[in-house]
């Protein structure tokens, strides 16, 4: 367990509060200050300042958005926690920042106590549709859902396998975990390769099935390389495998073969070593 840190709390005039450093930022455009903006005022400061005493002031070690924030709103004592040392560094290192998928989830969890404007004016923005993607996550897998969550999958990716049914993005899933492709061409072309019976039967725009020729030949093109390419690191592992195994029944013979490891052990101790080594690691793998 590591030792606690001794924090404590405090509400502060905003004139005693000194930001570490001044940040050329451009408050009308920036999206992060419009959005803390837009919580304040809607549900009010959740997160207090973290500050460092020094001459008598009080340095903002994190929170200076929030802080240039309540300056613009005329709020004149501030929350606090005094920090004990003024390191250079944001505590926004230590959070996780949520994935698309998460932050959709929070919002329809939002939804049910709060309606939609109050929820639209606490994080900033204008709708709600596109964080939602409700219809998109209701044809997606849960493999492809989680694929998403981990940031292993963009959403544009995702959002490809609604063309296909539950089953086959599974099973596009495994593909691409299987090549470790996971860009969006590659899931296209898997896309394009998948049977009718597993189409999609609720997409009402074009199929990209149903694009131009030269469109889905490339797209084909770019699948069977992917193949080629998976096959011929394949082989080329196989043999690899193949040859060390060769590799330590050869060494084996040697250390096994009492004159030769007396010579060695004599004239090349280092070599008789190396010899060892193989031997010993390969059973080492063969036990693992």
């Amino acid at each position: 367990m590591g030792t606690p840190i001794n924090v404590q709390g405090k509400d502060i005039p905003i004139e005693l509060l000194v930001p570490l450093k001044e940040r050329e930022i451009n408050f009308d455009k920036n999206r992060g200050y419009k959005r803390i903006k837009s919580t304040i005022q809607t549900a009010g400061l959740h997160d207090p300042l973290c500050v460092y005493p020094e001459n008598g002031y009080y340095v903002i070690v994190d929170g200076y958005l929030r802080y240039m924030v309540l300056q613009e709103l005329g709020v004149k004592m501030v929350p606090c926690q005094i920090q004990q040392s003024k390191e250079a560094y944001t505590y926004n290192k230590m959070v996780n920042n949520l994935s698309a998928v998460q932050q959709s989830r929070m919002i329809r969890q939002s939804l049910e106590t709060l309606d939609k404007n109050t929820v639209e004016e606490a994080f900033g923005i204008k709708s709600l549709d596109y964080r939602l993607a409700t219809t998109i996550l209701n044809q997606l897998h849960p493999d492809v859902i989680k694929a998403v969550d981990k940031e292993i999958m963009t959403r544009r990716c995702a959002a490809e396998m609604t063309n296909v049914n539950q089953e086959r993005q599974q099973q596009i899933l495994k593909e691409m975990n299987r090549t470790k492709d996971f860009s969006i061409s590659f899931a296209r072309a898997l896309v394009i390769k998948t049977p009718p019976e597993m189409r999609s039967q609720n997409k009402r725009k074009k199929k990209p099935w149903a694009g131009d020729s030269e469109k889905k030949k490339q797209l084909v093109e770019k699948l069977e390389e992917t193949e080629k390419r998976y096959n011929f690191y394949s082989i080329l592992y196989r043999q690899y495998t193949t040859d060390l195994l060769k590799l330590c029944a050869y060494a084996r013979k040697l250390i096994t073969n009492e004159s030769i490891k007396s010579h060695l052990e004599n004239n090349f101790p280092e070599i008789l070593e190396r010899f060892q080594r193989i031997v010993f690691e390969t059973e080492v793998q063969k036990v693992v």
